[in-house]
């Protein structure tokens, strides 16, 4: 770490356990005041870190509030690769929400839609495989690896069946810039209520709908925001195909949250199992592309 350009500067670097990345991460202080982010991964992520911090540059650039990127390169005698980011203050917004009222809830939500729109102004790259091709291959891969796995879910049945049906929706998408795990664990609420995105170490460009496949996390914690960010994101209720769409990346992503999940032990497979359990009955096992927690009627009366 010494070797980080402005490492003479920190006069407190603590160490921070939150969060699934394998980066080792660490909140600074320097003596000038600032407070910092800063994430430390293998130099064999070098080119990914460094697109990384290409690409919140980008964001940043768009007006997003998140952590913005400080400064970019090698440590630690050429072993490892860090980023020095700007540190976002207040709290998780997956505490802050169930204490406030569903309007401020349902206004938050919205702030993330019309945030997340942003982001995805940013196009892919023009050499991006067709999305069809590429994710129907990913899909099959989810479900191969699921079925291998020897633990299943309740309803597995109507999520492979609901993909298989499906398909075809997938034609024609067009790619953008993903954040890649947008949901209230990795958003943090000031003490003015507003609101400020972190962790984009999972980026990466793709169907901009595909990004909704981790509301489910939003709507366990708080229906009126997850309801807020679709309002947000469409400019008001979304079209019926979006909502076909969503059952199709959120099927696809629990089936593989249990492979993931193993390695983790028990208590991941049974929060997966939950959530699957959760899923199924939003979506009335896979009947009814529109989840129970969006509700129109309630929308209208808290704008």
């Amino acid at each position: 770490m010494k070797n980080i350009r402005g490492y003479e500067t920190f006069v407190r670097v603590e160490p921070l356990h939150k969060g699934w990345s394998s980066d080792q991460k660490y909140y600074i202080e320097t003596a000038e005041g600032r407070r910092l982010l800063l994430r430390i991964a293998d130099s064999s992520e070098y080119s990914r870190k460094k697109a990384e911090f290409a690409m919140m540059g980008q964001v940043a650039a768009l007006g997003v509030p998140m952590s913005h990127p400080v400064d970019f390169g090698i440590c630690d005698h050429g072993k490892s690769v860090y980023l020095l980011l700007t540190w976002c203050e207040g709290e998780d917004a997956e505490l802050v929400l169930p204490r406030l009222t569903e309007q401020e809830q349902y206004r938050l939500g919205k702030q993330s839609g019309e945030i997340l729109k942003r982001i995805h102004s940013l196009p892919a790259p023009e050499e991006k495989e067709e999305w069809s091709s590429r994710f129907n291959r990913k899909a099959s891969h989810k479900i191969a690896k699921y079925q291998a796995c020897g633990i299943k879910l309740n309803g597995d049945d109507e999520m492979i069946g609901y993909i298989e049906n499906n398909r075809h929706l997938l034609s024609g998408r067009l790619q953008c810039c993903q954040h890649g795990d947008y949901h209230v664990g990795n958003m943090i609420i000031s003490g003015e209520n507003t609101l400020s995105i972190i962790d984009f170490n999972r980026f990466d460009f793709g169907d901009p709908w595909e990004e909704f496949n981790r509301i489910v996390w939003s709507a366990a914690v708080s229906p009126p925001f997850a309801t807020g960010q679709l309002d947000g994101y469409f400019g008001g209720k979304p079209p019926l195909e979006f909502f076909r769409l969503l059952i199709f990346y959120i099927s696809s992503n629990l089936l593989s949250s249990i492979p993931w999940a193993i390695p983790f032990g028990k208590e991941e497979i049974d929060t997966m199992k939950k959530q699957a359990e959760e899923v199924l009955g939003w979506f009335d096992n896979m009947k009814n592309p529109v989840p129970t927690w969006y509700w129109q009627e309630r929308n209208e009366s808290m704008k």
